[in-house]
């Protein structure tokens, strides 16, 4: 599912305009197959279930949705893992940023917190950044996890301006382990965020929180008192920290943010996606010039 918005707060819906949807099998030097294409509805959105003929194999994918009218586009991944695929979450505000929100001038990044991140990948996580930031924010929140070097991962943003941050997170999480098979292995964040990892099933152990804490969060999560630095020796030494299990780390390829279409329009996008097993090559009107791209507002299974 995807929503095309228009405005510095997106609030002008592009409505009744044909989308073509094209995917890339064979990432990152492969050809566009082109799938469909779709008309957006009197809420911008175009949903579409990819069928049975068309069916991806495991892995991670780049898709382009092309408006027919102007060529502007957007880019996004979609993620098709195997059933039981062990995942990482981060709380972006609560895990990385030591001094601004991810959207100031100056966001200054936590000392390690790229190297935490990156341990979880290399041993075969898939990355999940999470945050209750309304999805007009997604352009420069994505640059700036880009700009550090943060390892490719899923990124959830509210579906705009949303009373119950807390909630979203926790409805994203539930919907991943419920209706997709993910577990989460462990989560990262703030103390604000300990009863959305509680509320999926996490115990104390699994949640490891950043910053400023009262004394009744130490018995509800893990306190990383000492920063990531100290947290990254424990998780290095014997016993500290285990690979991934299952076959989702031979098809979640390490990378980083950089390798995805650079962000230049704001746009929403949400994706389901289900288990296939076949990859069937397909053909259809070729791939016009883009004016315009952006990177999705969420990686969403």
């Amino acid at each position: 599912m995807a929503r095309f918005m228009y405005g510095p707060l997106d609030m002008i819906t592009l409505a009744g305009e044909k989308v073509d949807i094209h995917i890339m099998r064979d990432s990152p030097s492969g050809e566009w197959t082109f799938l469909s294409t779709e008309m957006t509805d009197k809420t911008g959105r175009v949903t579409y279930t990819i069928p049975d003929d068309k069916a991806l194999g495991y892995g991670l994918y780049p898709v382009k949705m092309v408006v027919r009218g102007d060529h502007t586009a957007v880019d996004f991944s979609l993620a098709v893992v195997p059933p039981k695929t062990e995942c990482v979450v981060f709380s972006i505000d609560g895990s990385f940023t030591a001094s601004m929100s991810v959207t100031g001038r100056d966001p200054k990044v936590r000392a390690s917190a790229v190297d935490i991140v990156r341990h979880w990948q290399e041993l075969g996580y898939m990355i999940i950044y999470i945050t209750g930031r309304p999805d007009m924010q997604q352009s420069r929140v994505l640059a700036w996890l880009s700009q550090h070097n943060f390892p490719h991962g899923l990124v959830s943003f509210a579906d705009g301006l949303s009373t119950d941050p807390l909630g979203h997170k926790a409805t994203y999480l539930k919907n991943l382990i419920q209706n997709h098979g993910v577990i989460v292995h462990v989560a990262y964040g703030s103390s604000k965020d300990i009863s959305v990892y509680t509320s999926i099933g996490l115990r104390p152990k699994q949640i490891f929180i950043v910053g400023k804490v009262s004394k009744k969060h130490h018995s509800q999560a893990t306190v990383l008192a000492e920063g990531y630095a100290a947290h990254l020796s424990n998780l290095l030494c014997h016993g500290g920290s285990r690979p991934a299990q299952g076959n989702a780390r031979m098809v979640l390829v390490p990378r980083g943010f950089g390798h995805n279409a650079s962000i230049r329009r704001r746009s929403v996008l949400r994706r389901s996606a289900k288990r296939t097993t076949s990859f069937p090559l397909s053909s259809g009107p070729s791939l016009p010039p883009t004016t315009t791209a952006t990177d999705r507002r969420c990686d969403k299974l």
